[in-house]
C-alpha cells in the first residue's frame, strides 16, 4: 500500500489491516456483519490510539479506496464528538496535524470529509485550543493548488455554519482577520470559492457578529459585485445574503432597496427551484417590517403578485414527490417515515368563560395547506409571502390578484387550477374585507371543487374553504353550511388518502367555527367519523382523533346522548386496548379522550376505570424510568415526557367530565404521590400539566387532595414565574381552586403567593388568560384572607378591574366579585383612586345573584354617601354616559 511520508506516529501493520478489512466489512449490506462490526467499533473506540489509525487511512492511505477512507474519517467524527475531550493531547494533536494534511485531497470526498471532522473538533474545543487553525486555512487560501484552497475554504464554511456564534465572543476576535480574507475571495475565478466564500460570510451574518459590522460598507460592494455571476450557487448565497441583510443593516440597504426588490423579483422566477426559493424568502423577510415593505413595494404589486401566483404551481417534481398522479389509494397502508412525529401541547388551564375564545389561538396558515411533506420549499414559500403580503396590503392586493385568479381558477390545466385555489386560499385572512363580495360566487364553485377528478385539487378545496369557515357559518344555514358540512364529510372518506387528511382538517376548523351549530347534525358527523375509523391508514388516525377531540370541545354535553356514546366509544376504545403504552399514537388518542371525557361528563363512567388505571400507569412508569436513567444513564435511555404530560391532561379532562364521580378512582390510587413527583419535574410542561390536573382534583374530591397540601403549597408558589407564561398560568389557576375549598386555612399559606400575584397582574404585555386567572385568584382569596390581601388593594385593583370587565357571567366571576367586595369593606381608601374602574366592572355585570348585587349597591351608595352629593356628581360627570346610563338603572347611583 503508498503511504506517504514523515507522519510522526507509525502504526502497526497488522492492526492497520485488521482496521482496514473492518472499514470494508462495514460497507457489506448483510445486517448480521453490521452488527458484527458496531460491536468491534465499539470495542475499539476504547483504545485511544484507534484514532490515530482512522486519521492515518484518510490522509495518508492515498492508494485505498475513496469510500473507505471517507468511512473512515466519518467514524473518527463520531469519535471526536463522544471521545474527543478524554483523548491524550498528543493523540489530539496528531489527529489535528494529519487532517489539515488530507485537505487539499484530489478527492472531493476525502476535502469534505476533513472539513466535517475539523469542524468538530472545533464544536468540541473552540479556536483557542487549536490557534493555527484559522491562520492555517487563511494561509492554504492562497495556495496555487486548486484543491488545497477548495478545502480549505470548504472547511471554513463548515466553521463558519457551526460556530460562528462561539467565534464571534472569542477574545482573541478571529472573525476580524477572517472576514476580510474572505472578501477577497467573492472575485475569485473559480465559482465554488466565490459561493463557499459567500456562504462563510453568510453565517456570521446570520448571527449577527460585531467584526461584521467593522466591514458591512466592503461586503456590501462585494456582494453588489455579483449580480451578474452566472453560478448557480454564487446566485443562490447573493439571495440569501440580501435576505438576512434586511434583518440587521436594513439602513445599509434602503439606498438600493428599490434595485434589490427588481433582483428578486427576477431572482425569485429562477429557472433554479434553489436560487428561487432563496430569493422568495426575501418577501417574508421584507414583512417582517411592515411599514417598509409596504412603502417599498407598493408599486412593485403588479409585478410581484403574478410571479407569487405562478411559483406556487406544482412542479413535475413535486407531483412525482407527492404522487400526485394516484388517485386512490386508501387501502395502501402508511410507512413508518411518512408519519410525521407529532408533539403534544401541555393543557393549559382557563377558566370556562374564556375557553372557546383561547384554545385555538394558531394561525392555520399552513404553507400551502394540502402539501404533507415536511419539507420546506418554493411552493410553500409563495403562498406563505402571498399570506403575509396580503395582511399588509389588504384590499390593495384585489385590482392584481382578482384577474389572475379569473384566469387561474377556472383554467383547463388542473395544475393551474389548483395552484388559483392555493392563492385564493392564502389571502383569505388579508383580503376577507374585499373578498366578501366575491365569495357568493366563490364559495359554491369551491364546494363544487371538492368533487374535482383529482385528488391534488379536492385537497387544496378542503383547505381553501377552511380558511372561509367563519364567513359560511355567519351566512343563513341554507346558503353554504349545510352542503359544505355534507361535502366535506364525503370527503373526510375519500379514497385518496392526502385528501382525507386535508377534509378531517377542514373539517375540525368548520367545528371550531360552529360549535354548537353543529348539534343538529351529529348523527350524520358522528357516523362519518366513525366509518373513518374503519377506513383511515395510520397517519390519518392522528389527524382523526384531533378532529373528534375538537368536535367534543365544540359541542360539549350535547355529546353526551346515549345514541352517541353509542357510536363513538366502541371504536375509540378499540384503538385504547389496541395500543402498546409506549406506541406514539397513544399521544393523540390520549388527547382525543381527554376532550370527549371532559365533554361526555358521566356518561363516561363505563369507560372511566381502565383508562383512569391505565393512565395512572402510564405516569408511575414514565417516572420510574425518568429516576432509573438519572441512576444509571448508561443502561436506561430517559423516557419521553410526551407520554407524562398527556396522561396528566387525560386524567386532567376525566376530573373535569366525571366531576365528584371520580372520587373513588383517586381514594383506589397513588396518583396524589405521582402528581406530586410532577410537580417537582425539570420539564415545565409536566409541571403545567400536573398543576392543571391538581386543580381539576382539588374542584372533585378535595378531600383527597387536603392530606398532601402542605407539600403542594410551597411548589405553586415556586412557580408563579410569569416567563413560563402555562405554568405559571396552570399554578395560579390551582391556587385560586383550592382556596374556595381551603377556606381559612388559606391565610397561613397568602403571604407566599401575594407578591407574585400583585407583580404579574401589574406586568406589561402578561397575556389575557394569565391576566384573568390572576385576578380571579385574587379576588378568590379575598373570600377567605381578606384581611391579609386588603391592605395591598390599590396595588391591583385598576388592572384587576380591567382584567374581568368583559368575561361573562359565572361562578369564577362570581367568587372573584364577592372575594373583592369583602377587602373593600376592610379597606375602602384602598379603591378610591380608581374608582371609575370599579364602577365599570361593576357595570360589566349583567344578571349578579341577588345578593352580590346588593354588596355593589352598599359600596357604590356608601361611596355616594361619604364623599356627599355634589362631588359625587362632579365625579360621575367624568364617565362615559353609557356607563353612568347603566349604574343608574341597575343600582340607582
Amino acid at each position: 500500500m503508498t503511504v506517504m511520508s514523515n507522519p510522526t506516529w507509525q502504526p502497526i501493520p497488522t492492526e492497520l489491516q485488521q482496521v482496514l478489512e473492518l472499514l470494508q466489512q462495514s460497507q457489506s449490506p448483510d445486517t448480521q456483519t453490521q452488527r458484527n462490526v458496531q460491536e468491534r467499533l465499539d470495542q475499539l473506540n476504547e483504545h485511544p490510539q484507534f484514532c490515530n489509525y482512522l486519521v492515518f487511512i484518510l490522509a495518508r492511505l492515498t492508494d485505498q479506496e475513496e469510500a473507505t477512507r471517507s468511512l473512515s474519517g466519518l467514524i473518527l467524527k463520531n469519535t471526536i464528538r463522544v471521545f474527543w475531550n478524554r483523548l491524550p493531547d498528543e493523540i489530539r494533536s496528531f489527529v489535528k496535524r494529519e487532517s489539515l494534511v488530507a485537505i487539499g485531497d484530489p478527492s472531493p470526498l476525502i476535502r469534505a470529509t476533513v472539513g466535517i471532522i475539523v469542524t468538530n473538533i472545533v464544536l468540541q474545543e473552540g479556536v483557542v485550543r487549536w490557534p493555527n487553525l484559522l491562520p492555517d486555512l487563511c494561509a492554504m487560501l492562497d495556495s496555487p493548488d486548486a484543491g488545497v484552497c477548495e478545502g480549505a475554504m470548504g472547511a471554513l464554511q463548515k466553521i463558519c455554519e457551526d460556530s460562528a456564534d462561539t467565534l464571534a465572543q472569542e477574545a482573541s476576535a478571529p472573525l476580524e482577520m477572517l472576514i476580510p480574507k474572505l472578501l477577497q475571495f467573492f472575485s475569485s475565478q473559480t465559482p465554488k470559492i466565490r459561493a463557499l466564500a459567500v456562504n462563510c460570510v453568510n453565517c456570521c451574518l446570520l448571527v449577527q457578529c460585531e467584526s461584521l459590522n467593522n466591514y458591512i460598507d466592503a461586503f456590501l460592494v462585494q456582494l453588489f459585485s455579483l449580480a451578474n455571476d452566472t453560478d448557480q450557487e454564487v446566485q443562490r448565497q447573493l439571495c440569501r445574503a440580501l435576505t438576512l441583510l434586511l434583518d440587521c443593516h436594513l439602513e445599509k440597504l434602503a439606498p438600493q432597496l428599490g434595485n434589490i426588490v427588481e433582483f428578486m423579483l427576477m431572482r425569485t422566477q429562477d429557472s433554479d427551484e434553489h436560487t428561487a426559493l432563496e430569493a422568495c424568502e426575501f418577501w417574508l423577510a421584507l414583512a417582517e417590517n411592515p411599514i417598509v415593505c409596504k412603502q417599498t413595494l407598493q408599486n412593485h404589486l403588479p409585478k410581484l403578485i403574478p410571479i407569487l401566483v405562478h411559483a406556487m404551481k406544482y412542479s413535475e417534481m413535486d407531483i412525482l414527490l407527492l404522487k400526485g398522479d394516484v388517485e386512490e389509494d386508501a387501502m395502501v397502508p402508511d410507512r413508518l417515515e411518512d408519519i410525521r412525529p407529532r408533539f403534544h401541547r401541555a393543557k393549559t388551564q382557563m377558566q370556562k368563560h374564556m375557553r372557546d375564545e383561547n384554545e385555538n389561538e394558531d394561525d392555520d396558515m399552513d404553507d400551502g395547506g394540502d402539501d404533507s411533506s415536511t419539507e420546506w420549499n418554493l411552493r410553500k414559500c409563495a403562498a406563505a409571502s402571498l399570506d403575509v403580503l396580503s395582511n399588509i396590503f389588504g384590499d390593495d392586493f384585489l385590482p392584481t390578484l382578482l384577474p389572475i385568479l379569473k384566469e387561474t381558477l377556472f383554467h383547463q390545466q388542473w395544475e393551474i387550477k389548483e395552484s388559483g385555489i392555493l392563492a385564493l386560499g392564502a389571502v383569505a385572512e388579508g383580503c376577507m374585507n374585499g373578498m366578501t363580495t366575491h365569495l357568493p360566487e366563490l364559495i359554491p364553485y369551491l364546494i363544487g371543487c371538492l368533487q374535482d377528478r383529482k385528488a391534488l385539487v379536492r385537497s387544496i378545496t378542503c383547505w381553501t374553504l377552511s380558511r372561509y369557515c367563519h364567513y359560511v357559518v355567519q351566512q343563513p344555514h341554507e346558503q353554504y353550511f349545510k352542503r359544505l358540512l355534507t361535502e366535506l364529510l364525503a370527503r373526510i372518506l375519500d379514497r385518496n388518502k392526502r385528501v382525507q387528511e386535508a377534509a378531517c382538517s377542514a373539517f375540525a376548523t368548520l367545528e371550531e367555527e360552529a360549535c354548537m351549530e353543529l348539534v343538529p347534525d351529529l348523527p350524520e358527523i358522528l357516523t362519518t367519523l366513525v366509518a373513518a375509523f374503519e377506513r383511515y391508514q395510520a397517519k390519518n388516525l392522528l389527524i382523526l382523533y384531533d378532529a373528534v377531540g375538537t368536535l367534543a370541545d365544540s359541542v360539549g354535553s350535547y355529546l353526551n346522548n346515549q345514541e352517541y356514546i353509542e357510536l363513538l366509544m366502541p371504536p375509540l376504545m378499540n384503538k385504547w386496548m389496541k395500543l402498546r403504552d409506549e406506541d406514539k399514537e397513544l399521544f393523540p388518542l390520549l388527547e382525543c379522550l381527554s376532550s370527549v371525557a371532559t365533554a361526555l361528563q358521566h356518561g363516561f363512567l363505563p369507560y372511566c376505570r381502565p383508562v383512569f388505571e391505565r393512565c395512572t400507569l402510564l405516569i408511575q412508569r414514565n417516572l420510574e424510568q425518568s429516576a432509573a436513567a438519572v441512576q444509571r444513564p448508561s443502561e436506561v435511555d430517559i423516557p419521553e415526557k410526551d407520554f407524562l404530560i398527556v396522561a396528566l391532561d387525560l386524567l386532567s379532562g376525566l376530573a373535569e367530565g366525571l366531576s365528584q364521580h371520580i372520587e373513588p378512582l383517586v381514594a383506589q390510587s397513588n396518583i396524589m404521590q405521582l402528581m406530586f413527583q410532577c410537580a417537582q419535574d425539570a420539564t415545565p410542561e409536566v409541571r403545567q400539566s400536573s398543576f392543571a390536573l391538581l386543580g381539576d382534583l382539588a374542584k372533585a374530591c378535595y378531600q383527597h387532595v387536603e392530606p398532601f397540601l402542605q407539600g403542594f403549597m410551597p411548589v405553586l408558589s415556586q412557580n408563579l414565574n410569569p416567563e413560563l407564561i402555562s405554568v405559571c398560568n396552570n399554578s395560579i389557576w390551582a391556587i385560586g381552586e383550592i382556596s374556595t375549598k381551603m377556606g381559612d386555612g388559606m391565610r397561613q399559606y397568602v403571604g407566599a403567593f401575594l407578591p407574585a400575584l400583585v407583580f404579574i397582574i401589574n406586568r406589561d404585555k402578561t397575556p389575557k388568560t394569565l391576566l384573568e386567572n390572576t385576578a380571579i385568584t385574587l379576588g378568590r382569596l379575598g373570600i377567605f384572607c381578606a384581611a391579609e390581601v386588603a391592605p395591598v388593594l390599590q396595588q391591583f385593583i385598576r388592572p384587576w378591574c380591567l382584567a374581568l370587565r368583559n368575561i361573562r357571567d359565572n361562578d369564577e366571576k362570581e367568587s372573584a366579585f364577592r372575594g373583592l367586595c369583602l377587602m373593600i369593606n376592610l379597606n375602602p381608601a384602598g379603591v378610591i383612586q380608581d374608582f371609575i374602574f370599579l364602577c365599570d366592572a361593576i357595570a360589566s355585570w349583567n344578571h349578579p345573584q341577588p345578593d352580590l348585587k346588593d354588596m355593589f349597591a352598599r359600596i357604590l351608595h356608601g361611596f355616594r354617601t361619604q364623599v356627599g352629593e355634589t362631588n359625587w356628581n362632579s365625579f360621575t360627570s367624568q364617565f362615559p354616559p353609557p356607563l353612568k346610563e347603566r349604574l343608574n338603572a341597575q343600582y340607582g347611583v
